[in-house]
């Protein structure tokens, strides 16, 4: 088994049991949801298949489903960001394209390019979970406001994570 996947199943097993057992529990404000599981499907490889992403995302969204009692909402919100990172990444490549020894990380690509990067996939994974764990459209100040607020703190949590979890690639 390469090694980067071992790595990989490590940071995997902590930023789920750190989701499920200290982040969802905990109720900072009516505002703030911390989500910071999406880092898994961002940091994937840059060419990685797209279906391979969509498993990674599915199982993803399953796990921290089950810590949650949410039926499908983190899968689902997972699915999203799995199936537009793709299609996503082609629009922001660089370019001379991406590098293959390179991760979407802080380190690889730079802090403004991961602060991009990072904050529109969360902004669409926290709208699309927000908006459905809600489903109420009177309510959309609701729903921008749990999410503006949730993407902050999630950011700031990623990026913290980044610099513990993460060295960088280049050699």
């Amino acid at each position: 088994m390469n090694n980067y996947w071992v790595k990989y199943i490590l940071i995997f097993v902590l930023i789920v049991l750190t989701q499920g057992l200290v982040l969802n529990p905990m109720q900072i404000d009516e505002f703030i949801n911390p989500m910071v599981y999406p880092i898994l499907i961002l940091m994937l490889p840059f060419e990685l298949s797209s279906i391979a992403t969509l498993v990674v995302a599915i199982i993803v969204g399953i796990t921290i489903d089950g810590f949650s009692n949410t039926y499908g909402l983190h899968a689902s919100s997972a699915m999203l960001i799995g199936y537009l990172r793709p299609t996503i990444l082609r629009y922001i490549k660089p370019r001379d394209g991406y590098d293959s020894s390179l991760l979407p990380s802080v380190h690889d690509m730079g802090m403004l390019w991961f602060l991009g990067y990072t904050t529109l996939f969360l902004s669409l994974h926290h709208a699309w979970f927000f908006t459905f764990e809600i489903f109420r459209f009177d309510l959309i100040g609701l729903i921008l406001a749990k999410t503006f607020f949730s993407v902050l703190v999630s950011l700031l949590l990623i990026i913290l994570l980044q610099y513990i979890f993460y060295t960088s690639s280049k050699k």
